[in-house]
């Protein structure tokens, strides 16, 4: 008798080996997932190259930027940081010693600008109290350490956590934001209310065998495919050329080229999908 399509006792089901059980079928669908992941990171560095993401002259300029661009775009917090350059505040020093008053004034532009004048007020009292105000000594400190006294404090969530750590600090965390939750939902990956370090975890993961490559071999300059996909890169900046290990520097390129589909093509509204450059990886049925 032939029994090769029966179930097993098992919960699985059949294939050319046998059966799988759910344990089995979950890894399969996570292996597939990581592999989607590494595809859109060649498609897209092939398309756009480098990003050049973070744009910063400092590292404290990251920290400031990261809790400025909390529910804001990218070009008011642009004007707030030209306003506390200009103002020569842009500096733990500087921070230190504005008062809340001119502080919140010049930091209007990114909005909320009373809750996050507090805020950077709170990390320079944290970092002065537990690190002697130095970032050197803080950013020393172990990765899930410095993570979880970056959570621990008011107005920091893991957003903006991550990117103090990736992109001040060179830790290697991937940085998970809106744009990311919203591809990964279009292409059937994960749903866009899957827990944060679910979908961290999942791009650490499907990223970290590509930092071997990019540690022996330069990065490229950018080489626009024939299509002519617009990017979101940035010039070159002090932060964004700085020396880092292999597998920070690819959870950095990988989240500056989501950050370049999600503001070009996949939009919250009048997605672009026909004109994005992981058009193709599209389900069947958009």
């Amino acid at each position: 008798m032939h029994f090769g399509n029966r179930r097993s006792s098992r919960s699985g089901f059949a294939c050319g080996r046998g059966t799988l059980n759910s344990e089995e079928r979950l890894t399969l669908r996570v292996d597939a997932r990581k592999q989607q992941i590494r595809t859109f990171y060649h498609t897209l560095f092939h398309a756009w190259g480098p990003q050049h993401w973070w744009p910063a002259q400092s590292r404290f300029e990251v920290i400031v930027g990261a809790y400025l661009t909390q529910n804001t775009a990218w070009t008011n917090v642009e004007k707030a940081l030209a306003n506390l350059r200009s103002a020569h505040l842009l500096s733990v020093k500087g921070i230190r010693r504005a008062s809340l008053a001119d502080l919140e004034r010049l930091i209007r532009p990114a909005g909320y600008f009373r809750q996050k004048a507090k805020r950077l007020k709170i990390f320079v009292e944290f970092l002065d109290q537990q690190y002697q105000g130095s970032l050197t000594k803080l950013f020393a400190r172990s990765t899930p350490e410095l993570r979880e006294e970056l959570l621990n404090l008011h107005g920091i969530g893991p957003e903006t956590a991550d990117s103090i750590l990736l992109y001040a600090g060179n830790h290697p965390v991937f940085v998970v934001d809106a744009y990311t939750r919203r591809i990964l939902a279009r292409h059937e990956i994960l749903a866009e209310e899957a827990p944060y370090d679910e979908i961290r975890e999942l791009f650490e993961r499907a990223l970290a065998p590509i930092a071997n490559s990019v540690a022996q071999s330069p990065c490229p300059a950018n080489q626009p495919l024939a299509a002519g996909f617009q990017a979101a890169s940035h010039a070159p900046s002090k932060m964004s050329t700085v020396k880092r290990t292999a597998l920070a520097q690819v959870y950095n390129e990988m989240h500056g080229l989501i950050v370049g589909v999600g503001k070009s093509y996949c939009r919250k509204s009048q997605a672009r999908c026909d004109e994005c450059p992981l058009q193709k990886f599209l389900p069947r049925s958009k």
